[in-house]
C-alpha cells in the first residue's frame, strides 16, 4: 500500500518495503523531483552529470538527449555496441534494451520522475549488467503529486519546450498524467532534435493492497554530430560528415502491485510489455576508397523489438526487541524478440561533407534475435542489535541469446549462446548513533555478451556500428567483483557528509577494439582479460537558510590489468602493422581520473532563488589510445559553470532562467584516434584529389554558452513529493 515519507532504498527492483538507508552497505545517492525542478536542467542526464559523485558524461553523440553516462567507470549509453555496465530501471522494470543493452535516455520523461536512486557496486539483486551500479527511476502518482501545471520555455539554439502535468486522487483511485514536447535546432550544424513523450499512471489502493498501471510513449527524432579532428576545432559547430539520424519510438506498459497478507508478509510484483522501434542512418567514410573509388557509405539499420516479462517478490519481516529481520525472495523473467536489418548505400561527399547516395540501398543483414533472461534471488537484512546490521544476498542469472539468419545466405550465423552464474553479496553496517553510519560490503555481478557483441567478435572481419552480423567466435560473460568501505552522517542539524572507498575488478571484460582508419566506428569486440576500477567518493553538504551548498569529489583510477594487442593504425605509437600493445596499468580511455562538482543555492528573498553548478573534470585518454602513448596525449580537462534562477511571481506563477557554460568555455569530454580524410581544399575529401588522410585525435565538443527563459503556471494543491515509492 502507499506508505508515508521515509528515506528508504530499493535494494531490489521489485515492489516491497525497501531498506532503511542506515542499513544499506553502499554509497547510495537519492534525488527527488523537487531537486530536479530546482535546477531546471534540460534533461535528466544533465542533472546526473552536474550533481552526484561517481558520475561523468561524454558527448560522443553530440546530442543533448544521447550522452554516455558513466558510473564509477561503467557506461549506460544509447550508442549501439558500447559495452554497457550499468542497469537502469523504471518502476522496477529494466529498461536497458535487450538488443545491445543500450539505455535510451530520451525515452524517460523527466516530468514523470518522482525520484532517482543511484545504487553503486555490483549488487546482484538488480540482475544482469549491474557491474558498476544501478539507477532506479521511480515515477509520480496522483496521490503523491496532486495538482498540476503548464510550463513553457525557449531560448538558445532555437529550443522550444512545453510540458503539462496533472495528478489527483478520489477515494481509493489516483491518477497522474504528463506530456512534454521539445524542438531544438541543436547547438551545432545538422543536429536538431524533436522529442514527444507521454506518461500516464492510474492507481488503486486500500489499507492492504496497491495496484498501479502506467503507460510511457515516445516518438523522437534525434540527429547527432560526430567527433571532429583537431585541425577542425576552429569551428566546433561544423559536422565531420552528415547526416547521422536516430528515430526512436516506444510504447511501454507496466503493471505493478503489492498486497499485505499480514503486517509482516508482503507480496509484490510487476508485469510489463515494451515495444521499441528504432531507425538509424549514419554517414561514414569509406576507408577502402583507394581500392573501390567509393568515397562514402550511408548505413541504415532498423530494430523492431518486443519485450515482455515480470517478477514476483515475497517480503517476510519479523521483530524481536532490537533484532529486526527482513527476508526477500524473488524471481524475474525477461523475454524479448528483435528483428535487426542493416542496409548500405554507396555515396559521395558534397563540398560540405554531406553524403549523397549514388546507388540504391542493398540489404546486408536481416536477422532475428531472441533473449531470455531468468533470475532468482534471495536477500536478507538482519539487525544483530541496535547498532549492527548484517545483510546478505545472492542471485542466480541465466541468459540465453539466440540468433537466426532470415536471408538463408548466412547459415553460420545461426546459433544459441547460454550464460549462467550465481552472484553473492554480503555487507555489514555499524550505526553507533543516529548521526553516523559506517559500512563494508563485497558483491559480485555478471553481464552476458549481447547479440551485437557475439556477432562482431572476429578481428579478421571488423564490422561497423550499427554492425553487420557475422559468424564470429563466442565471447565469455563479464564477471565483476566489488569491495566497498564507507560511511555517512551528520554534524549538527546543518551538515551532512558521505565517503566511500571501493575497488571493482572485472574478469573477461569486453571492449570494442577499433580496427578502422577513417571509419572510427569499425572494429570488433573481444574479451581483454581483467580490468579494474578503484576510487574514492567524498561528499559534503550544508543547508543553513538562506544558503545551501554541496561539494562532491570523485577520484577514479580505471586501468587494464591484462596485456592484449589492438589494431589502432592512427595511433602514433603503432607498429608497421598498425598494432599497439596494451599493458597492465594503462588507463582505460574516456574515464576522467578526477571530477569535482559544486552546487550552491541562495534564497535571495522569499520569492527569488538563485543557484550555480561548477563542474571540473580531469582529462581523458582517447579511444584507440588504450596504451596511453599516442603523441596527442589526453583530451584536456575543463571547468564549466552553469547558473539558474527562479522567481515566484505569485502563488501559482513562476518564472525561471537557466544559463549553461556561463563563460562560453570551449571544452571536450571525449576523444578517439582516427584518420582525417578531409585534407583537400576547404576540408573536402582529400583522397579524391590525391591527398592522403592524416592521423589525428578526434574530439567531442561540449555545448557552448546557452540561455533559456521559461514560465510555469500551477493549479491545484502542489506536493513536495516523497522519496519512498521504491522497493
Amino acid at each position: 500500500m502507499e506508505i508515508p515519507t521515509v528515506v528508504v532504498v530499493g535494494t531490489t527492483p521489485l515492489p516491497g518495503l525497501g531498506t532503511a538507508l542506515r542499513d544499506v552497505p553502499a554509497n547510495v545517492q537519492i534525488y527527488t523531483s523537487k531537486d530536479l525542478a530546482r535546477q531546471r536542467q534540460a534533461t535528466t542526464t544533465d542533472y546526473l552529470e552536474q550533481n552526484p559523485t561517481g558520475i561523468s558524461s561524454n558527448a560522443a553523440q553530440g546530442n543533448m538527449f544521447q550522452p554516455d553516462i558513466n558510473l564509477r567507470g561503467f557506461t549506460a549509453s544509447p550508442l549501439l555496441g558500447t559495452p554497457q555496465g550499468v542497469s537502469v530501471f523504471q518502476d522496477g522494470v529494466r529498461v536497458n534494451e535487450p538488443f545491445g543493452d543500450v539505455v535510451n535516455w530520451d525515452l524517460i520523461p523527466q516530468s514523470a520522475i518522482a525520484s532517482l536512486q543511484l545504487i553503486p557496486g555490483s549488487n546482484p539483486a538488480f540482475g544482469l549488467n549491474t557491474l558498476g551500479g544501478a539507477l532506479a527511476v521511480y515515477t509520480k502518482s496522483g496521490a503523491q503529486f496532486p495538482g498540476g501545471g503548464v510550463e513553457l520555455s525557449g531560448g538558445s539554439f532555437g529550443r522550444k519546450s512545453g510540458e503539462v502535468d496533472w495528478g489527483g486522487s478520489s477515494g481509493v483511485v489516483d491518477w497522474f498524467l504528463t506530456a512534454d514536447a521539445t524542438d531544438d535546432d541543436g547547438w551545432a550544424d545538422h543536429n536538431p532534435s524533436r522529442v514527444r513523450r507521454f506518461f500516464g499512471k492510474v492507481g488503486w489502493q486500500n489499507q492492504t493492497s496497491d495496484l498501479d498501471v502506467s503507460f510511457t510513449g515516445a516518438d523522437n527524432t534525434l540527429q547527432g554530430t560526430q567527433t571532429l579532428p583537431r585541425s577542425f576545432l576552429d569551428d566546433i559547430r561544423q559536422a565531420y560528415t552528415f547526416p547521422d539520424k536516430n528515430e526512436n519510438k516506444l510504447a511501454f506498459v507496466t503493471v505493478k502491485g503489492s498486497h499485505f497478507f499480514r503486517d509482516e508478509v508482503l507480496l509484490g510484483g510487476n508485469l510489463y510489455y515494451r515495444n521499441y522501434r528504432t531507425s538509424n542512418l549514419s554517414s561514414n567514410v569509406n576507408d577502402e576508397f583507394s581500392e573501390t573509388g567509393i568515397q562514402a557509405t550511408n548505413d541504415a539499420s532498423d530494430i523492431k523489438q518486443g519485450g515482455y516479462g515480470g517478477g514476483l517478490q515475497l517480503v517476510l519481516s519479523s521483530e524481536a526487541g532490537s533484532r529486526k529481520n527482513q527476508l526477500m525472495l524473488g524471481a524475474t523473467v525477461d523475454i524479448a524478440d528483435a528483428r535487426f536489418t542493416q542496409k548500405s548505400q554507396d555515396a559521395a561527399f558534397t563540398p560540405d561533407r554531406n553524403t549523397v547516395g549514388i546507388d540504391d540501398f542493398e540489404l546486408e543483414t536481416d536477422a532475428d534475435t531472441t533473449t531470455r533472461y531468468l533470475g532468482a534471488f534471495i536477500a536478507d537484512t538482519f539487525n544483530l542489535n541496535a547498532q549492527w546490521t548484517l545483510s546478505a544476498s545472492g542471485r542466480y542469472n541465466q541468459a540465453r541469446v539466440r540468433i537466426e539468419d532470415r536471408t538463408g545466405e548466412a547459415p553460420l550465423l545461426n546459433g544459441e549462446h547460454t550464460f549462467s552464474r550465481f552472484n553473492p553479496a554480503v555487507g555489514i553496517n555499524f550505526n553507533p548513533n543516529q548521526n553516523l553510519t559506517a559500512y563494508a560490503s563485497y558483491n559480485e555481478g555478471m553481464r552476458a555478451p549481447t547479440a551485437i557483441e557475439l556477432t562482431c567478435a572476429d578481428p579478421d572481419a571488423p564490422c561497423k556500428l550499427p554492425n553487420d552480423f557475422l559468424a564470429d567466435p563466442p565471447l565469455d560473460a563479464v564477471i565483476s567483483k566489488t569491495v566497498e568501505v564507507g560511511g555517512r552522517g551528520r554534524f549538527g542539524t546543518s551538515w551532512r557528509w558521505n565517503a566511500a572507498v571501493y575497488r571493482t575488478r572485472l574478469e573477461n571484460d569486453i571492449t570494442f577494439i577499433s580496427a578502422g582508419a577513417g571509419a572510427t566506428n569499425a572494429g570488433f569486440f573481444a574479451n581483454v582479460g581483467s580490468t579494474r576500477r578503484q576510487g574514492v567518493e567524498l561528499g559534503l553538504e550544508m543547508q543553513r537558510d538562506p544558503v545551501s551548498f554541496a561539494v562532491r569529489y570523485t577520484f577514479l583510477d580505471a586501468t587494464f590489468r591484462s596485456s592484449f594487442a589492438e589494431s589502432s593504425p592512427a595511433n602514433s605509437s603503432a607498429d608497421e602493422q598498425g598494432i599497439i600493445q596494451v599493458e597492465p596499468g594503462d588507463r582505460i580511455p574516456s574515464i576522467p581520473r578526477h571530477v569535482l562538482k559544486v552546487r550552491a543555492d541562495w534564497s535571495v528573498t522569499s520569492r527569488l532563488f538563485v543557484g550555480a553548478n561548477v563542474l571540473t573534470s580531469a582529462g581523458v585518454y582517447a579511444r584507440g589510445d588504450e596504451n596511453n602513448q599516442d603523441i596527442n596525449g589526453q583530451v584536456p580537462g575543463y571547468t564549466v559553470v552553469n547558473l539558474d534562477a527562479r522567481y515566484l511571481a505569485g502563488r501559482r506563477f513562476e518564472v525561471f532562467v537557466r544559463i549553461n557554460n556561463l563563460f562560453d568555455r570551449r571544452y571536450f569530454n571525449f576523444g578517439v584516434v582516427g584518420e582525417n580524410f578531409f585534407t583537400g581544399p576547404d576540408r573536402t575529401f582529400g583522397p579524391a584529389v590525391g591527398i592522403d588522410p592524416v592521423p589525428e585525435q578526434f574530439r567531442g565538443p561540449g555545448a557552448p554558452f546557452g540561455a533559456w527563459l521559461g514560465v510555469r503556471y500551477s493549479f491545484g494543491r502542489q506536493s513536495a513529493g516523497r522519496v519512498s515509492d521504491t522497493d
